[in-house]
């Protein structure tokens, strides 16, 4: 303290501005932040878990919709989305897979650094992929701390109720991470799943549902994913459970849904897209049939010459500008270049003329 007051003593009428400098060069702290690494969450902007556990104490329904990349998370972000998740389905609307087996944890982390670039309010989360932590806790563990401190994510999610899952969850909740559940339909389990097949359809099946649910809340997880229940199960279930229960093809008596960005905007309007559309999902747009169009009009514009038109042909050079353009692609000997330039150049003032009456040089 005497250091600061000599210091401050010696400054002539100090400022605020010139007060708040000098600590700061006296800190070894940085300005903004205490530490590096993740943003932490900003309860006045980003959605929390605090924000979550209210919601689901008050009743209101809880929103949550995949992202892939950067445009995907400014969409959710607009459109005030409550929890985006970067899931291992990019595997198959991103990456072209029948499953999403293949896709990698460096795969992921590409998706989960777009995604948390461009969505600034919804609860990120981030799925872990199928192989990065079956093995081990410490093997669990290791993954989620990257798809953190790497992705950016606030959060992950991992699939199943096996024990060993569940020892996964918990340890990745006692290593400070929130984790989000998955039970029911986990596209991950399809080798001993037999396939795409929804759970919960007989006595046994419906009540591991159940059980597996309630394991997975104790582990400590904030949330869990119901995934191609018959909705008894699922109502079974949310009330089960004193946490928020997220469903896809599970009925509306979860606390909240989730659905794939590309299958709700209808955007994948091909053959393959349409074999692995699930039947539970609403189109509430068919985005892809006005790409498709768009694509087939540029196609049509370019190939009959009517694209780019003058309005679309912005930058321009003064006639006495090309005169000396021509002038030195003739002293260099490339007579044919200056030909073409020529050519070109009558032909745009040309369309200018006939268009907006006179030219407009620049």
């Amino acid at each position: 303290m005497a250091l600061l007051s000599r210091a401050m003593a010696s400054v002539t009428k100090p400022t605020t501005l010139h007060l708040h400098n000098l600590i700061r060069c006296m800190s070894n702290v940085p300005e903004n932040t205490v530490y590096g690494g993740p943003k932490t969450q900003n309860p006045n902007q980003r959605v929390t878990l605090t924000h979550l556990k209210q919601k689901h104490r008050k009743g209101e329904p809880i929103t949550m919709v995949t992202a892939y990349d950067y445009p995907s998370a400014v969409h959710l972000d607009t459109a005030g989305i409550d929890i985006c998740l970067v899931g291992d389905s990019a595997a198959m609307v991103v990456h072209g897979y029948d499953t999403t087996l293949p896709i990698t944890l460096d795969e992921m982390l590409v998706h989960c650094r777009s995604v948390a670039r461009g969505a600034k309010t919804p609860l990120l989360v981030g799925d872990l992929p199928f192989g990065t932590y079956e093995s081990s806790t410490r093997q669990a563990v290791d993954t989620a701390v990257r798809v953190l401190k790497e992705g950016g994510m606030d959060a992950i999610k991992l699939e199943g109720g096996s024990p060993s899952r569940i020892t996964a969850a918990k340890a990745i909740v006692e290593a400070g991470i929130a984790v989000m559940g998955h039970v029911g339909l986990t596209p991950q389990a399809i080798s001993v799943l037999g396939g795409f097949r929804p759970q919960g359809k007989n006595v046994a099946s419906a009540v591991k549902v159940v059980e597996t649910a309630l394991a997975l809340q104790e582990a400590g997880c904030f949330s869990v994913v119901l995934e191609c229940v018959p909705a008894p199960v699922a109502a079974a279930a949310t009330s089960a459970l004193r946490i928020p229960t997220i469903g896809i093809g599970a009925g509306p008596f979860c606390s909240g849904q989730v659905l794939v960005y590309h299958d709700l905007l209808g955007m994948m309007q091909h053959p393959h897209h349409a074999k692995v559309t699930p039947k539970f999902c609403k189109q509430f747009a068919r985005v892809g049939d006005v790409i498709n169009k768009a694509l087939s009009e540029y196609k049509e514009e370019v190939t009959n010459g009517s694209f780019p038109g003058p309005s679309h042909t912005p930058y321009k050079i003064n006639a006495a500008d090309v005169d000396g353009f021509l002038t030195e692609l003739q002293r260099l000997g490339l007579e044919k270049a200056a030909s073409a330039a020529a050519t070109a150049a009558e032909k745009i003032e040309t369309v200018e003329l006939h268009v907006g009456g006179s030219p407009i040089h620049n």
